[in-house]
């Protein structure tokens, strides 16, 4: 278990935040909200493998976690394929990765990482998977839950995105709506005694066309070191992999009066 930074703030407040489409403020945005039974002020990342999270929201995370947010990590595969090193095994990488994903944690003050264990680079958006997500869900009991984009991009710097990626995405989705939210869904979950949640927002990263840009400036050292806590899937040496992330978030932040921002698309429910 991860442990929260000592003495959170209650309020459930993210700051700064530039709405692409001046949408009415979700309930977060607000400064005078007090966390509520919608479960502002606790949030979970699902994602495919560790490292993902670090690359697209720890700005973020770190903020929320900054600010007195609980924040929990939902990692869906075992991590046992991103290597081009034939000496080890899926095991030992996935061991190693596992391990740095904590590492990564206690840089971000994360309060729990659920490892689901399913095999990298087979994910699929089976039933099991929408059940393990949604346990979590129940078991956390977010208000805002981050995700990949859940189709494939056909252009951009990354063409043909990771389907263990997609996957994720469709899976965490699918968990919020319908399957942690009604209690005839996976009734086995309901036996275990967690409650049916209702997810509020859903961000999801990578979406071609953002409407939520995080300012993440004051945070983004925080960010960049939980990154190097993935030494297994860096490429690039320290001062590069910084330069590289600056780049990245940079680029969101133009135009917005920030220096650093990352971008999501907001899915709001009303059930």
């Amino acid at each position: 278990m991860l442990r929260r930074p000592a003495n959170p703030r209650s309020r459930a407040v993210l700051g700064s935040i530039s709405n692409k489409h001046n949408q009415e403020p979700s309930p977060h945005m607000r400064p005078d909200l007090e966390e509520t039974d919608e479960g502002y002020g606790r949030a979970m990342v699902v994602v495919a493998h560790p490292d993902d999270a670090e690359y697209g929201c720890s700005g973020t995370v770190a903020r929320w976690v900054r600010e007195g947010w609980s924040v929990t990590y939902v990692l869906c595969t075992d991590g046992s394929k991103g290597t081009s090193d034939r000496s080890i095994t899926p095991e030992q990488l996935s061991a190693m990765r596992y391990a740095e994903q904590r590492a990564a944690g206690e840089v971000l003050g994360l309060k729990d990482i659920a490892f689901l264990g399913h095999p990298d680079s087979y994910l699929e958006p089976t039933l099991d998977l929408r059940r393990d997500i949604a346990r979590e869900i129940r078991r956390h009991r977010p208000g805002v839950l981050i995700c990949p984009y859940p189709l494939r991009h056909l252009d951009g710097p990354y063409p043909g995105n990771h389907p263990d990626h997609i996957a994720a995405g469709e899976a965490a989705m699918a968990a919020v709506f319908p399957s942690a939210r009604d209690h005839l869904s996976f009734p086995e979950l309901l036996e275990d005694g967690l409650e049916p949640w209702s997810v509020r927002e859903v961000w999801v990263m990578g979406h071609p066309d953002p409407d939520v840009f995080v300012d993440v400036t004051r945070d983004f050292d925080t960010s960049v070191r939980a990154l190097l806590s993935h030494a297994s899937q860096m490429p690039w040496p320290p001062d590069e992999v910084r330069a590289r992330t600056a780049e990245w978030k940079r680029r969101a932040a133009t135009g917005r009066g920030m220096e650093y921002a990352e971008a999501y698309k907001r899915i709001r429910y009303r059930f």
